[in-house]
């Protein structure tokens, strides 16, 4: 069939119509109102091309019609939603009848830029439960007739829904509820995501509709009907959801339209627009971007806390197993709290002003794991608000939270604390950071969601708070064992829940204004002097120990003195130790490698050992000591390399570098020393998760590793990590960490072989840096920078026995490696060991200098300062280079 004749003056239709929605949005801000006017004008289309291409008459043809299903169906169309129709017959043959004229139908929607979802089903196919496919079962409830029968769409919605909801109530509310769960750990479990999904995240708009399907569900097993969720939640829950799901509404069509597509990401820079604009607010009058983050963040707290609280109303136990368990769970009851299902409930709700039994309930929760029932948590939320200011001074204030801190799940319990308003109610302190959005481009999540995941990732070193599970393995176990051996555990958890205050307080760093913030805390709890000096210690000094292990030489004899002097006591250690895991395994899923997980625990054993007067070697000599690495590598080597080969080659190097590796990658290494003689320049490229690994293995000489991270620049490569070692014979190992910003070497493998030619004619003096970098991408080309970083350098002449540290800290750009390793070589100075990191937008370059063999010079020191600043603003040069770029 044709194309219907009245296509184009529907298509004008719908683009004057979306037009005048879009302008009614924009000058009232009104995302509900949108939604439901995109709806009606889809409505008139779709009222259009039925009279046309199916039924000259709105309520015909008999035993067939239109039906908008999901969110369609709710007349809650976001302006580039999929429509969602089922095309509804009693039988086969009606639809048979009309499969041409349905093609054209929805062919004809197409055409004019709708996304439509359709189907085409029987009556009785309706009111089957489909397992492949429970998604259109649960679409049904949200149905609404659009034309045709009137009396096939009841029999759709009050017989054929209502049986199918009242035989597979169980499966439809238990694939729910692993939807729900799949979805939300696949965004981490948790609402405060600095770049959220409208959409898809916790407490986004699919949790609203998981609570309003939950509870038409028990509406249909209770009452027998299809009823709004809306019509049905108490008027309190009805204006809170309400005035959340109108902020989220408001922002997914302000997404949309910008995006000019159905994306739900909502980015920093949707965010300043979003702000700016006043969306959710006052139409038209800006608010900060953290305050309206603030106010999504506790809309979608409450969406969220709906959602969880329909599943736990109508969810159906998992299996018979996980109920009895929950029933023999009910043997945990006490005086004061019975536990009925895995859920605490009060026995003594008339109680409203007693802050040790309303603390007693969470030590409940922190000992055995369990959750609070909705009745406790209304009696928690009434409690509240009976407290007055005296609560925070009352004297069993720190028995009570230690008590808590001290059990195997205190994560659980602090964070129910947060969530129903207690901890802020107790510690004032905390509000400064509820909700707070502190942008550096490498924390993923808001600052108070970052320090409860930080006491969350402790307690799960121990979750049955006794020794580590067999599950855990490798550095997990370590750091189990370590927080086993823990003296005052408590105290790192109440440092945990504070450490990070001060990003809320107007003080311009954040270490002084938490700080300032636990001080009165201290007073109001009590502690004795020597507590509240750990935790000050551990507050002032908790960035140090990453600083360390990422910007120093940890195998550097000189800073493993250094660090251990700051620290001074093998207990401080451990906490710090452990504080510093949390925190960085805490600020988004991938920033605890396996490698700074690992060099973690090197710096702390290497500290261990120091402040036990066991003080390694700066570097590796086998004349002295036995390294027991290097028979592991002699082992691998077999016959071919003997182990005098092997020392030979590790002579000299510094320990980090046999630390930093395996035995399997040294055992590489030294057969591509081996090959030397033939081949003067030994290269591996090989790929790893999201990166690649350039190796290359060559005898030290002037402008090495400028010409290696030039080379890198001019392929477009960005360097994440490096590191560039030495041994006495004059090898260089020099390895670097790249992200392949265009694909170069993903979509075209054998471009690999291309870049290690390169590599090698550069090393090899037959090809010129400044060849390579003709044409390659300039920074003006690349977008700005979202989050400026300042440009720091820094000298420090004490942080190694026999060189001089430089500490350059800037905003990562292309070519910035280079540009500041050309600059060292030109000065002539050479680089003994080179530390390289990348942390989101900033770049961290820490290299080990020496000048003539020496530590360098004050007036060398100023004099390449002056330099490196002049470089970052005119660019790299290449033209000091000699031609071979060596």
């Amino acid at each position: 069939m044709s194309t219907p004749s009245s296509a184009s003056p529907l298509a004008e239709l719908y683009a004057s119509g979306s037009s005048r929605i879009r302008r009614e949005f924009e000058a009232k801000g009104d995302g509900r109102a949108a939604v439901r006017a995109r709806a009606d004008l889809v409505d008139a289309i779709i009222a259009k091309l039925y009279q046309e291409l199916i039924s000259s008459e709105p309520v015909g043809p008999k035993e067939f019609c239109l039906v908008a299903v999901g969110g369609y169906g709710r007349r809650e169309l976001f302006p580039h939603s999929d429509i969602d129709l089922v095309f509804l017959s009693t039988d086969g043959e009606g639809l048979g009848a009309r499969r041409e004229a349905i093609a054209t139908f929805v062919r004809t929607l197409w055409d004019l830029r709708l996304r439509v979802g359709h189907s085409a089903r029987t009556l009785k196919e309706c009111s089957q439960l489909h397992r492949d496919n429970l998604e259109f079962n649960i679409a049904l409830l949200d149905c609404r007739h659009l034309a045709g029968d009137a009396w096939l769409f009841g029999r759709l919605r009050d017989d054929a829904i209502l049986h199918l909801v009242g035989r597979d109530r169980d499966d439809l509310v238990r694939d729910l509820a692993e939807m729900t769960r799949q979805r939300h750990a696949k965004h981490g479990d948790t609402v405060f995501h600095l770049e959220p999904n409208l959409k898809e995240a916790p407490g986004g708009l699919r949790d609203y509709h998981v609570a309003g399907w939950l509870t038409m569900i028990a509406e249909i097993e209770r009452g027998g009907k299809l009823t709004p969720p809306e019509e049905l939640w108490p008027a309190a829950i009805r204006e809170v959801a309400g005035t959340a799901f109108a902020f989220l509404a408001a922002t997914r069509c302000f997404l949309h339209w910008r995006h000019e597509r159905d994306d739900n990401l909502l980015t920093y820079e949707f965010q300043d627009q979003a702000a700016a604009l006043g969306i959710g607010h006052q139409p038209g009058i800006a608010v900060a971007a953290a305050d309206w983050m603030r106010s999504y963040f506790r809309h979608a707290r409450t969406i969220d806390q709906l959602a969880a609280r329909s599943l736990d109303e109508i969810a159906p136990a998992r299996s018979s197993l996980y109920a009895m368990f929950k029933d023999w769970r009910s043997r945990l009851s006490n005086a004061d709290f019975s536990v009925v299902r895995g859920r605490i409930f009060p026995r003594q709700p008339a109680i409203l002003n007693d802050p040790a039994l309303l603390l007693g309930l969470f030590e409940m929760v922190a000992r055995h794991g369990i959750e609070l029932s909705r009745d406790a948590e209304r009696w928690v939320e009434e409690a509240i608000r009976h407290l007055g200011p005296e609560a925070m001074h009352f004297p069993g204030l720190w028995p009570a939270l230690r008590r808590i801190l001290l059990q195997p799940y205190p994560a659980d319990a602090l964070r129910a604390m947060h969530r129903l308003g207690l901890l802020v109610a107790l510690f004032p302190e905390i509000r400064a950071i509820d909700c707070l959005v502190v942008r550096d481009f490498y924390h993923r999540y808001t600052v108070d969601e970052h320090s409860l995941m930080t006491i969350q990732n402790l307690q799960a070193l121990r979750p049955a708070g006794k020794t580590p599970t067999p599950r855990q393995r490798g550095w997990e176990q370590r750091f189990s064992e370590i927080l086993a051996e823990l003296e005052r555990p408590d105290l790192l958890f109440l440092c945990l829940l504070f450490h990070d205050v001060g990003k809320g307080m107007p003080a311009q760093d954040h270490v002084v204004g938490s700080l300032r913030a636990v001080e009165p805390v201290f007073e109001r709890l009590g502690l004795e002097p020597e507590d509240r000096e750990t935790i000050r210690f551990l507050i002032a000094d908790h960035l140090v120990m990453s600083a360390t292990l990422l910007r120093r030489d940890i195998f550097d004899a000189e800073t493993i003195r250094s660090f251990a002097e700051k620290i001074g006591t093998t207990e401080r250690l451990k906490m710090l130790t452990l504080l510093t895991y949390a925190d960085v395994k805490a600020v988004n899923p991938e920033a605890l490698t396996p490698w700074k997980a690992e060099m973690l625990w090197r710096l702390h054993a290497s500290t261990t050992n120091y402040l036990n007067r066991s003080l390694d070697e700066e570097r590796l000599h086998f004349a002295h000591a036995h390294v027991a690495k290097a028979d592991r590598v002699v082992a691998l080597l077999g016959d071919s390399v003997s182990a005098g080969d092997v020392n030979a080659f590790l002579e000299g190097f510094p320990r980090r570098y046999l630390e930093t590796h395996t035995a399997e990658e040294v055992a590489a290494h030294c057969q591509m020393a081996r090959r030397l003689p033939q081949h003067p320049v030994e290269v591996q490229v090989r790929a790893r998760e999201r990166s690649f690994e350039l190796t290359v293995l060559t005898a030290d000489r002037p402008f090495l590793f400028a010409s290696l991270t030039g080379t890198l620049a001019a392929w477009g490569m960005n360097i994440l990590k490096a590191d560039a070692f030495a041994n006495s014979a004059g090898i260089v190992l020099d390895t670097f960490r790249f992200a392949d910003l265009f694909r170069t070497l993903e979509l075209n493998p054998p471009e690999i072989e291309r870049l290690k030619d390169d590599v090698i004619e550069v090393v090899g003096g037959r090809i010129s840096v400044k060849t390579l970098m003709t044409g390659r991408l300039s920074s003006a080309a690349l977008p700005r920078p979202k989050v400026p970083v300042p440009t720091q350098i820094r000298f420090d002449d004490s942080s190694s026995s026999h060189s001089t540290l430089l500490e350059f800290i800037a905003q990562d750009r292309p070519g910035l490696l280079y540009r500041v390793s050309s600059a060292l070589a030109e000065l002539g100075l050479n680089i003994e060991v080179a530390l390289i990191d990348t942390e989101g937008e900033k770049v961290i370059d820490v290299f080990y200098l020496t000048q003539q063999g020496a530590k360098v010079s004050a007036a060398m020191q100023a004099k390449t300062e002056q330099i490196l600043l002049s470089r970052l603003e005119t660019g790299p040069s290449t033209s000091n280079l000699p031609s071979g770029g060596a």
